[in-house]
């Protein structure tokens, strides 16, 4: 279908009335407007959530790590977000069976799942990044000792011992002397 000059340039001036919020508070206002579900969103904490059960879950797996150093925290962060999503998709997930029909339904699921299993991923592989980094923090902190010979425990203290005579000449073992020592004369 083919549209006239006309009709092209009042399509254009509409467009540019239609541009959605232009400040900060217009965005900020509807940015949750089409959320069903919050899988796919990248905010953290949903109005819909609690803010302090997200605060509470911090404490009690920073009260569990201590993390020391800024990668630490970035791996306590890894571990803390991980878990909120994976609490949220639990939360979806019965979402979906109850709305949705069942060929959305699977296909929504399919997602739900692949989502469970890489959040799952992305926690263990930060508790194990947390627990290299704080051995690895723990080494460096501890000096090295040197190892000395174990004493035995039961063996007396030794006698200082009394001057002894120097060694007697070399005897050949044919009864004849030792050769006396030579010179060099050159």
């Amino acid at each position: 279908m083919i549209i006239s000059e006309k009709q092209q340039q009042a399509n254009r001036q509409n467009a540019q009335k239609s541009t959605g919020p232009t400040t900060p508070e217009g965005r900020e206002a509807i940015r949750f407007n089409a959320l069903t579900y919050g899988l796919r969103t990248r905010q953290t904490i949903l109005p819909s959530e609690n803010c302090a059960e997200y605060s509470q879950l911090w404490d009690e797996l920073e009260a569990d790590w201590q993390p020391q150093t800024r990668t630490e925290r970035l791996y306590l962060e890894t571990m803390v977000t991980s878990q909120w999503l994976l609490r949220r998709i639990a939360e979806s997930e019965q979402d979906i069976y109850i709305r949705l029909g069942n060929e959305a339904k699977f296909k929504m699921l399919a997602y739900v799942y692949k989502q469970r299993a890489q959040l799952e991923r992305s926690f263990r592989t930060a508790v194990a990044d947390m627990k290299q980094s704080q051995k690895e923090r723990k080494a460096a902190q501890t000096p090295p000792q040197t190892e000395q010979p174990a004493k035995p425990a039961s063996a007396p203290a030794a006698k200082p011992a009394a001057p002894q005579a120097p060694p007697p000449d070399y005897v050949m073992s044919n009864g004849a002397a030792a050769p006396p020592a030579t010179t060099d004369t050159r």
